[in-house]
């Protein structure tokens, strides 16, 4: 089961992934601004009796990681996230000053790191990192076979792609691992991404104009 959160003032899609049967759980991009949802987050874990067994990065942009430090500290965890998404989460506070975020220096976070091709375990569910960078270093997708979706941040979109603008970015790069890494799954895997709303592989494969 994957359930979906909308948080902070660019409207960032958390995500829970949820082995139902162990009632573990996996964070995705903990982006909570404000202590209203910080609590909606840690009351809906705490209603279905959910134990976080890890805290996945899509990516370290500074809207996608607003409650990050609070949910580390929440669950006494550290952050799972690709190795060259560190200079990023380093510079949070810096960012956030620029984008309208009050969030303190993360650079102390413990981390661990994931590679592309790696497999997660939740309770007994599986978890595939994918790497698929060019729209920032280190951005990863998450594939949960179990429930036949893909989390994609600010990779993939309904009928759209990330922006490649910002630094680190590169189109070039972002189109093909999309192509390599993502059109690859079959077609009626969900497409989960960091905002927006869900889509199909099939879809993006068949009407996504930057993919044709």
């Amino acid at each position: 089961m994957i359930h979906q959160f909308t948080f902070n003032h660019y409207e960032v899609n958390s995500y829970l992934v949820v082995d139902s049967e162990t009632r573990r759980c996996a964070i995705i991009d903990p982006a909570a601004e404000a202590s209203y949802e910080d609590e909606q987050l840690a009351s809906y874990i705490a209603s279905e009796g959910l134990t976080v067994d890890c805290i996945l990065l899509t990516h370290a942009h500074v809207d996608h990681i607003a409650g990050l430090r609070q949910c580390c500290e929440a669950y006494h965890l550290p952050v799972t996230m690709h190795h060259d998404g560190r200079l990023l989460l380093q510079q949070a506070e810096a960012y956030g000053s620029v984008m309208g975020f009050a969030v303190d220096n993360m650079g102390d976070l413990e981390v661990v790191e994931v590679d592309d091709g790696d497999k997660l375990a939740v309770g007994d569910m599986e978890i595939e990192c994918r790497h698929v960078p060019g729209h920032c270093p280190g951005s990863m997708c998450f594939v949960v076979p179990q429930d036949k979706a893909v989390l994609t941040g600010d990779a993939l979109f309904h009928y759209s792609i990330g922006r490649t603008d910002l630094p680190g970015g590169d189109y070039p790069t972002l189109i093909n691992r999309i192509k390599e890494r993502l059109l690859t799954l079959p077609d009626d895997y969900r497409v989960l991404p960091g905002h927006g709303m869900a889509s199909t592989i099939g879809r993006e494969r068949q009407y996504n104009p930057y993919l044709s």
